[in-house]
């Protein structure tokens, strides 16, 4: 592992870990409220975050000064269960938090590629720097939608590209996607990557050696030094 990666920081469960997280994520969206009236949260999907979402959702905040979005979406109705968005609405928009403002990224266009722009305008609503952003890793490197062998990726991570939507292909499972691009996710005041089990452990490591971007996506997060990133991991 090189220095220019963040040190990961180890959790026994991953319980522990939502709870200490979940506290984090709370303070940071209070003191947000305090400053700037406002907070924002930006979120990934997946089976990971679960347990952070429902320790989440019953913190006593000002919800309704909080807007959480998405990092990335499947092309799907948000009545899908493999819908992100979907997701959210379950596990976290729930109880106190249900009173947060919820941006989504599926709209009615055709295709992602097409509702990509539509998709950013609707950012415009998120309090930019976000407060935090919430993501995750998969076994081959992508984080968001970014995945590697995408068509539009070598765009998604150019780190001149203005912020904004992309449009991404997942090549196992296949689901058209619509992901914030790298300037997008990086437009915060905290990134955390969040991580579960040795197999996350193992393509953690293998992000951490040197290697092309495209070819573990999420190397352009950790590698970048604009935006401070935490890794968090449950054994």
């Amino acid at each position: 592992m090189t220095d220019a990666h963040p040190l990961p920081k180890r959790y026994s469960d991953l319980d522990t870990l939502s709870s200490v997280l979940a506290d984090q994520i709370a303070a940071a969206l209070e003191v947000a409220i305090a400053d700037r009236g406002a907070a924002s949260l930006v979120v990934s999907g997946g089976k990971t975050p679960i347990k952070l979402f429902r320790t989440l959702r019953a913190k006593d905040l000002d919800w309704g000064r909080v807007c959480i979005a998405l990092a990335d979406e499947r092309w799907v109705e948000p009545s899908s269960a493999d819908s992100n968005e979907h997701l959210v609405r379950s596990e976290l928009l729930q109880g106190n938090a249900a009173a947060a403002r919820f941006i989504g990224l599926k709209n009615a266009a055709p295709t992602p590629d097409i509702g990509a722009v539509s998709a950013w305008e609707t950012f415009a609503r998120v309090p930019r720097p976000f407060d935090a952003v919430l993501l995750g890793m998969g076994d081959d490197g992508h984080t968001a939608s970014l995945f590697p062998n995408s068509p539009n990726l070598s765009r998604a991570l150019n780190p001149a590209a203005a912020a904004g939507c992309v449009g991404m292909w997942a090549p196992v499972a296949p689901h058209a996607r619509l992901s914030l691009n790298l300037t997008a996710l990086l437009d915060a005041r905290r990134i955390v990557i969040l991580l579960n089990g040795a197999a996350k452990w193992r393509t953690y490591e293998s992000a951490s050696m040197p290697g092309p971007e495209a070819e573990m996506p999420v190397r352009a997060v950790l590698r970048q030094t604009g935006t401070p990133v935490e890794v968090m991991w449950a054994s």
